[in-house]
């Protein structure tokens, strides 16, 4: 895995704070051995417009609601949501154009459609940070369309429930087979069922790192020499 923090170009991402308005501030069966991998299923490509990685906790679902039909009336997509509390609360939404691009400017203009819309619905009680981002390079995976969009890329899948005796997968994702999520694992390629996985996304590797530039480049987004620049310190890297 190779870091280059001075030249890779930053997910793209939008803050702002904001207070809520008022004057207050089918799971699957268990078995004691696991679950066994699943091989070989229907070709049945459906999938529900939520779900646990886009957005788990009961608010999480309640943010969702709102903010979707605004995201996607502006031709976005919603990756992921994610309320985070600590010190500072921090609302993260992760937006992307159906190419999976996403610019800075973009960002903004949903941040500041999203702010609109959640002061008056007002699902939060306490302050909170407002971040809208893209989804980064090693990104989360959360619709099922992804796993066949990033089929060939290094993946890391972690599941609600033991599945012959473990819950990480690590390896390169093999795209889907109707409800399944196929990964290449040291065993042989395995098929998981989407509704298991609680935790899905990409692993930073130097090939990950060139496709997205290369797409990045192919679209305009970064100029010619800044991808010789990058791609000439991931080789220097990888021959060191």
């Amino acid at each position: 895995m190779v870091a280059c923090p001075l030249h890779l170009p930053p997910p793209s991402t939008i803050s702002s704070t904001t207070a809520a308005s008022g004057f207050h501030p089918q799971t699957p069966p268990k078995f004691t051995t696991g679950r066994a991998p699943v091989f070989l299923c229907p070709n049945d490509k459906s999938e529900s417009m939520m779900n646990d990685l886009i957005a788990k906790a009961a608010i999480d679902r309640r943010i969702a609601e709102i903010i979707t039909p605004v995201v996607e009336d502006m031709g976005f997509e919603v990756v992921r949501v994610r309320l985070m509390s600590g010190k500072e609360s921090i609302l993260q939404i992760m937006v992307q154009r159906p190419d999976g691009q996403i610019e800075v400017d973009e960002c903004g203009q949903v941040s500041t459609a999203l702010s609109a819309v959640l002061d008056v619905e007002d699902p939060i009680l306490d302050v909170y940070n407002l971040e809208v981002s893209s989804p980064g390079i090693d990104r989360p995976l959360t619709r099922m369309k992804d796993f066949d969009q990033w089929e060939g890329f290094e993946a890391k899948i972690e599941t609600d429930e033991l599945i012959d005796g473990r819950r990480r997968f690590k390896g390169q994702l093999a795209g889907t087979e109707g409800d399944e999520v196929l990964i290449e694992i040291a065993e042989g390629t395995i098929g998981l069922k989407f509704e298991w996985l609680s935790d899905a996304k990409l692993v930073l590797t130097d090939e990950l790192i060139r496709d997205v530039l290369r797409g990045r480049k192919d679209a305009g987004q970064i100029d010619e020499t800044q991808f010789d620049e990058i791609e000439t310190i991931i080789d220097g890297e990888e021959n060191t």
